[in-house]
């Protein structure tokens, strides 16, 4: 077995004996040296000026005992002993100066004796690891007991104890749970990417960067964050959010650090600035690449001090906020641009996360789908659900190449709100899926058709019958039909290359067979365009 080795403060109280009967006495350094099966080899014992003769008589009892027992006396100079900031540098450098030697002795360190201040400096320095020991605690055996004092080893491996780690996996779970809003995402990269999120909230205050398109869920990632670290960690100022796509000018300084009565026109009052109110709380600056350079300057200075000067003023102010930004362009791009500073960047730059869009989580719109009919629910307290054809129709266009989700959920929400409102008797209808599916195209392309020419001839829902690569083909077709006099002269232009390798040829038949299979017919054609 290897070396033994306790370190632990002398008790100036609980280590003495008042009177002759000294071993009758609990007194918890000696009591540890007082079991059979439990040989300690080297005491590192730990005491203020004043308490020699003391130390000198518990080690002269523990050598008596325990004579395989190395004995150290160190004297620790602290001139308060309850002072919390004195005891801990204190222990912190015995702890830097101490030749620990972790591979080849084993470290125990004693929490029962010395002062409270002493006790918890001791365990917050053992469980940084600044100490590499298990923590042990005693206490006196029971009144009359023939036993002797008990002892209680505790490592702060806290994944050693089986109950512990699983509430703590528990309570792991339940944060990534609400991060995602309770929604059972099943995208491998978006599930890693948020478990990352929620031990950094509850780890560090560092600025967040949340990176991604338009409506992937910064906004709301941020408001989850700051939720989680209100309940868990006690943050009791406010969230406040502000798009910095909306602030310009003299606006965008007053907005975030505030200015003084007449610092500018129109200045008639003081106010106080977003960066004030968010003191204690949590800032969320979405799209943080739309500042402009004196804001940039600015915030990288509140970032790092927590102090910023409000227009007009020539006194600083402080506001200790936590800073989370969003953004959906390149921050490196814009530094390279000259757009963004390169310092501002590497402040945020701590804790990044790029959030996939809609169109890369496709494994995650039905999980979705079913949040915003829950949403709904909740907000118009009417219950809707989908018809089975419906939904099998509405999830067969969300997921093809067709459906861009350019607004990604964002579109998703607003798709979703739209059937449920026009649902007749809280059910979503194929006829409610087709007009959804149309609108959600025009949105799309601008607000037009993709081919006006092929809804004009085959109808608004051109899209769901025929494939994308005979669409292509056939809006071609139907251009130069419109374009001829003649079937004939149609079918000339667009078999030019073949006929002139046959000596007969039917271009006219081949092109009737051909709109044949799109239930057209070339008089329907001519009619159209006229």
């Amino acid at each position: 077995m290897r070396p033994l080795v306790l370190l632990g403060f002398l008790g100036t109280q609980i280590d003495a004996a008042y009177t002759g009967r000294r071993w009758d006495r609990w007194r918890p350094t000696v009591s540890l040296f007082q079991h059979e099966d439990f040989v300690i080899d080297r005491l590192e014992l730990l005491r203020g000026k004043k308490g020699g003769e003391l130390a000198q008589e518990i080690m002269d009892d523990i050598a008596s005992i325990s004579p395989e027992t190395e004995l150290h006396d160190h004297i620790l100079e602290v001139k308060d002993p309850w002072d919390f900031e004195q005891v801990f540098a204190r222990l912190h450098d015995f702890a830097n100066l101490y030749d620990f030697k972790p591979e080849e002795e084993d470290y125990l360190v004693h929490i029962t004796t010395g002062t409270h201040v002493a006790q918890i400096c001791l365990f917050l320095l053992t469980e940084s690891r600044h100490f590499p020991a298990r923590l042990i605690q005693s206490a006196p055996a029971r009144q009359r007991s023939p036993e002797p004092a008990h002892y209680q080893i505790i490592d702060l491996d806290l994944s050693r104890y089986d109950r512990m780690a699983e509430r703590f996996k528990l309570e792991q779970a339940e944060g990534i749970d609400y991060l995602k809003s309770g929604i059972p995402t099943r995208n491998a990269e978006f599930n890693r990417q948020i478990a990352l999120i929620e031990r950094v909230a509850l780890a560090s205050t560092a600025p967040v960067l949340l990176m991604g398109p338009t409506g992937a869920g910064k906004s709301s990632l941020a408001g989850r964050i700051y939720e989680l670290r209100r309940q868990r960690l006690g943050m009791q100022g406010p969230f406040v959010e502000v798009n910095c796509a909306t602030l310009r000018g003299d606006s965008a300084m007053s907005a975030l650090f505030g200015h003084r009565k007449g610092a500018f026109t129109g200045a008639s009052a003081d106010r106080g600035g977003l960066l004030r109110e968010a003191s204690g709380g949590l800032l969320f600056l979405d799209e943080i690449g739309e500042l402009g350079p004196d804001e940039q300057a600015m915030l990288l200075r509140a970032v790092e001090t927590k102090r910023f000067l409000p227009i007009g003023s020539d006194q600083e102010v402080d506001s200790d906020f936590q800073l989370i930004a969003g953004t959906n362009r390149d921050l490196r791009q814009r530094v390279r641009e000259g757009l963004f500073r390169e310092d501002l960047l590497a402040r945020i730059d701590l804790w990044t996360f790029e959030l996939p869009g809609l169109k890369d989580r496709l494994e995650d719109l039905e999980p979705n789908l079913d949040y915003e009919l829950q949403q709904f629910t909740a907000q118009s307290g009417r219950r809707v659900r989908f018809n089975k054809e419906a939904r099998e129709q509405y999830m067969d266009f969300a997921r093809s190449t067709e459906a861009r989700w350019a607004g990604n959920f964002r579109d998703l929400n607003g798709s979703v709100t739209r059937m449920a409102t026009l649902a007749p008797a809280g059910r979503i209808r194929v006829d409610e899926v087709r007009d959804e599916i149309q609108r959600l195209r025009r949105s799309w392309q601008g607000g037009e058709s993709a081919s006006p020419l092929l809804e004009t001839t085959l109808g608004p829902d051109y899209n769901m019958r025929y494939d994308a690569f005979d669409l292509c083909q056939l809006a071609q077709v139907l251009e130069i039909c419109q374009g001829s006099p003649s079937l004939s002269a149609a079918g000339r232009r667009l078999f030019a290359v073949s006929r002139e390798r046959k000596r007969s040829s039917n271009d006219a038949d081949r092109l009737r067979k051909y709109l044949a299979r799109f239930d057209l017919d070339f008089s329907d054609l001519v009619r159209t365009a006229h």
